[in-house]
């Protein structure tokens, strides 16, 4: 579904590279092998403010502060948690609107048969109906 709702922004380039790496996979092991593979670009891990909250329960979360930026998106919660981390000099706030929409939403509106076309791309949305996802 990535890579149908991908392919009209030509400067998206969705990876399968997660699926080539040696399981469990962590996200620490995709940005090493990324950076690896590509020295000369800087890779950078945009997550929703919470995953933020959680991140010091992430395998070598430290690794992850240490070698890249994080960015992070903010998000509307009903149980705001601080967290060190929000602080910490890798992690950047993204200046950006917050949208009440997650996949957790979509899944089970879909599955409430509620109308959820205007939010997805047509081409997921299609794919989606066509496999009988989340129903």
């Amino acid at each position: 579904m990535v890579y149908l709702a991908t392919e009209d922004y030509l400067k998206l380039k969705p990876s399968r590279i997660e699926f080539g790496l040696p399981q469990p996979n962590y996200t620490v092991d995709t940005l090493a092998y990324l950076q690896e593979k590509h020295p000369k670009h800087d890779f950078v891990l945009l997550m929703g403010e919470d995953n933020l909250n959680s991140l010091h329960r992430w395998k070598n979360y430290e690794v992850l502060l240490k070698n890249h930026e994080i960015f992070v998106y903010p998000r509307i919660s009903n149980n705001p948690k601080e967290t060190k981390l929000k602080d910490h000099p890798k992690v950047k706030q993204v200046d950006a609107p917050i949208i009440q929409l997650s996949s957790s939403f979509i899944r089970k509106a879909v599955k409430d048969e509620k109308n959820v076309t205007p939010l997805l791309p047509a081409k997921v949305w299609a794919y989606i109906d066509e496999m009988l996802l989340y129903k």
